[in-house]
């Protein structure tokens, strides 16, 4: 197998781990106003994040740094072409991540209140707007035989694009009440998990849609299989929280989301981003690539370094795996005494 498709592997790999560990972050974020009805349960909700939201974060910044050195010109076309999308998408996650930091700061409720405001936006822009992303890249956009984006901002809006952005949006809410529901107790978690068999219903239909639309546009056998699969396990995961079985709802959830996006990797290849200009040239694995030595250099790096972050990820996840709940939120902590919002109850 060339490094060049080896790379291509690699970074849908790296998408698959932002979308399916950062997709319910994004979900828990947007659920806070819903779930959350008084301040021990908004707590409760950011603390089942509190210890892995920026760890989870990471995985896109990886995305990015090898997109930039492996396919320099998928990076340089990528960001420019989509410069305000993917600005929105930058603010949202450095608004969302100091919304994080500062709401406990004041023992104010408006003071929370515009913080858990800007967690909620910080949540939903990125997880409507990823999709739209994505979406645009499988569908392609105009390019010319320079390799340079020659489309606008209203460009991006299609349909094909805004039901991608849907799809992501209401797979990232089923994925995060899923999560809640496996790390609460109570009634947040019977909420939860309610909450996540409707939302769940909605997701599939319209990722069914979405997904079809794709594979019929450009789908291959390989990402017809995965969407298979991803339709599949989403239902399961949908099923299993009906029975509350959480731990399998949302490996269902999560299942759904990696087969997907491993399927428009599937669907996209060997073009890294098409065209859709008649006289424009697409860029693929082998136009938009660095050089060999690059490659081999990175590779080399990437066999060291990833499993001792995948380990330590994992290490992570399994110190604070309990579950938590509103007693575990002390009166100290409801008083601004704490400095942060911390993992209380889950350590």
């Amino acid at each position: 197998m060339e490094l060049t498709t080896v790379w291509f592997c690699l970074i849908a790999v790296l998408w698959v781990g932002y979308f399916a560990l950062e997709g319910f972050d994004f979900g828990v974020g947007m659920l806070l106003p819903v779930l959350g009805r008084e301040e021990r349960e908004r707590r409760v909700l950011i603390n089942t994040i509190g210890p892995v939201w920026d760890g989870n974060e990471v995985w896109v910044l990886v995305a990015g740094g090898a997109t930039f050195a492996a396919f320099p010109e998928w990076y340089a076309t990528l960001f420019s072409g989509f410069y305000l999308p993917l600005l929105l998408i930058l603010v949202a996650l450095i608004v969302r991540g100091v919304a994080f930091e500062y709401r406990a700061k004041r023992d104010d409720a408006t003071w929370r209140a515009r913080w858990d405001l800007a967690i909620f936006w910080g949540s939903l822009l990125p997880a409507v707007l990823w999709g739209v992303a994505f979406g645009n890249i499988v569908r392609g956009v105009p390019i010319d035989a320079d390799l340079e984006y020659v489309g606008g901002f209203f460009n991006l809006l299609n349909p094909y694009a805004l039901l991608g952005g849907l799809t992501t949006l209401l797979l990232f809410l089923t994925h995060g009440a899923m999560y809640v529901a496996l790390k609460t107790d109570g009634p947040i978690r019977r909420e939860a998990r309610s909450l996540a068999t409707r939302s769940g219903l909605a997701a599939a239909l319209v990722a069914v849609v979405f997904l079809v639309w794709t594979q019929v546009d450009t789908g291959s056998v390989a990402s017809g299989v995965l969407f298979v699969l991803a339709a599949l396990a989403l239902l399961a995961g949908v099923a299993a929280a009906g029975s509350a079985r959480e731990g399998w709802a949302f490996v269902g959830t999560f299942v759904t989301i990696a087969l997907a996006v491993a399927g428009l990797f599937a669907a996209l290849f060997p073009d890294v981003m098409p065209t859709s200009l008649a006289d424009g040239t697409s860029l693929t694995t082998t136009n938009a690539a660095a050089t060999a030595y690059t490659l081999k250099i990175m590779t080399g790096v990437a066999v060291v370094f990833t499993p001792i972050v995948l380990v330590y990820q994992g290490w992570t996840y399994w110190v604070f795996r309990k579950r938590i709940s509103v007693h575990h939120i002390p009166e100290a902590v409801l008083a601004g005494e704490s400095g942060g919002d911390q993992p209380a109850g889950s350590r």
